[in-house]
């Protein structure tokens, strides 16, 4: 099964991406596992950590293959082969440079661009974007994701991403959210694994009750 397929299917299985910025490779492995338990299947990290590339080799060699590992903060190009190169599966940007997009595909990984406006998030879909990070989602908010439904219907996943809390959660869903990434509110450099798990039952417990068929 190729990648973007299961990173699609485990979006709908739990939409909850885990943004685990800061995260040092040394304990990476218990806080994968910490979430992993709790039901996330789908973890980034991103490039701007200490040594995220040995983060990402060490989630991806510890947790089962239902879970995929990815890298965020990814900015240029050449960086998605080394991702890839690492056992990462999923590159999250920032931004919506087609370059960055057509890198990633080529090197057989799933996309998912920062974008803004409709404008830049037709124009990452046509380069191939598997799901759009709607950023930053705390200045969009629900009502412009609402706005933005009216064109980018599903099957399009929209992620909205950047200051996504537990009690903000439920009108993103309302408004037509496919999943959502989580920062600060889930971990922040020094968080224990348990630190974490706690973070995570939280939120899982809102995307089940926003999400009852997932």
């Amino acid at each position: 099964m190729n990648i973007p397929l299961r990173f699609h299917q485990a979006l709908q299985q739990c939409g909850l991406i885990a943004i685990l910025r800061g995260l040092r490779p040394e304990e990476a492995v218990a806080i994968g596992r910490a979430l992993y338990d709790t039901g996330f299947r789908l973890i980034e990290v991103p490039l701007n950590s200490p040594d995220p590339l040995a983060s990402i080799r060490a989630l991806r060699d510890a947790l089962p293959a239902d879970c995929l590992i990815g890298a965020g903060t990814v900015l240029r190009p050449e960086q998605c082969a080394e991702i890839a190169a690492a056992g990462g599966q999923l590159v999250v940007m920032p931004h919506s440079d087609p370059a960055v997009i057509r890198a990633a595909k080529a090197a057989g990984l799933a996309c998912a661009p920062g974008v803004a406006t409709p404008t830049e998030a037709f124009a990452a879909l046509a380069a191939g974007a598997d799901v759009l990070k709607m950023f930053p989602a705390e200045a969009l908010g629900p009502v412009g994701l609402k706005a933005w439904r009216a064109v980018l219907t599903p099957p399009i996943a929209i992620v909205p991403v950047g200051g996504i809390t537990p009690e903000s959660l439920g009108a993103y869903a309302a408004a037509g959210a496919s999943g959502f990434g989580l920062g600060s509110a889930l971990y922040r450099p020094g968080d224990t694994a348990a630190d974490v798990a706690a973070h995570a039952a939280a939120f899982m417990q809102v995307w089940r009750l926003a999400y009852p068929a997932a």
